[in-house]
């Protein structure tokens, strides 16, 4: 899954990266988590100045994802994200893959590599963001949510699909990463079919993201600075720590050695 990502990148950057017309500030956010306002890209109904391809979109969704049958969300479970492989043939999520396409701009995300609870090991947080850096969108999804008494919220959920072999060895799932190329494919909703856009749904190249183990101060969300992604150094799986190494036995004239 997706449950806690960051996107730092100056406004400017983000804006020009995904082709969107807006010049509103934002500040940098390290630790963004759900139910929290998201920055998200939708396609307009304009097209853009001397072309002819449909002007992009900012605006503000709430992370946590509510189908528009819905009639009270106290008794509906936070939709932070949805499979991409089962996503098109869920009730909650069928018309938004079918109508409401997004983009959701990110410098990358936390996972969590989670040992089982018998080894008696903390989980260790993990920052993982492109190597390249900049700019990345993940595959979202959104709805527009009405109360009975006429209120509105947009929302919004991130696209998850199973984990490249680079990640999995920290969670079997990871964000659906759209690349620059396919942005305009993936947000048209008009002549683009869901079956038409299952291939950019899935699993970043091999070699896309890097895993740089951090604190667990990302667990607490009033966190927000930028020591959330200062590296911590983190022992191999199977490494023994210092104070709990055998002591060395003699050497054995009986015995070949390789050293």
């Amino acid at each position: 899954m997706c449950g806690r990502y960051a996107l730092t990148a100056h406004y400017t950057k983000v804006f020009e990266d995904l082709q969107v017309l807006g010049e509103e500030d934002f500040p940098a956010r390290y630790n963004i988590a759900p139910t929290q306002p998201i920055l998200i890209v939708v396609q307009s109904e304009h097209q853009r100045p001397g072309s002819n391809l449909p002007q992009r979109r900012a605006m503000l969704a709430r992370w946590g994802f509510l189908p528009g049958w819905v009639k009270d969300p106290k008794d509906f479970p936070l939709l932070i994200n949805a499979r991409a492989e089962t996503a098109v043939g869920k009730a909650s999520f069928r018309a938004a893959m079918r109508h409401r396409r997004i983009l959701v701009p990110a410098s990358g995300f936390y996972e969590w590599r989670r040992p089982p609870k018998e080894s008696g090991v903390k989980p260790q947080a993990y920052w993982i963001r492109p190597k390249n850096g900049g700019v990345i969108a993940f595959a979202g999804l959104m709805e527009t949510w009405s109360s009975a008494e006429g209120s509105e919220v947009d929302t919004a959920a991130i696209l998850t699909t199973g984990a490249n072999a680079a990640i999995r060895p920290i969670h079997d799932r990871m964000p659906v990463v759209i690349q620059p190329e396919d942005f305009e494919r993936w947000l048209d909703c008009k002549t683009q079919e869901p079956r038409e856009v299952a291939d950019l749904m899935q699993p970043a190249q091999e070699d896309f993201f890097e895993a740089i183990a951090v604190s667990d101060l990302v667990n607490k969300v009033s966190n927000m600075g930028p020591d959330l992604q200062k590296p911590v150094p983190v022992a191999a799986p199977g490494d023994v720590p210092p104070e709990e190494k055998p002591p060395k036995r003699k050497s054995d004239p009986s015995q070949m050695s390789l050293f």
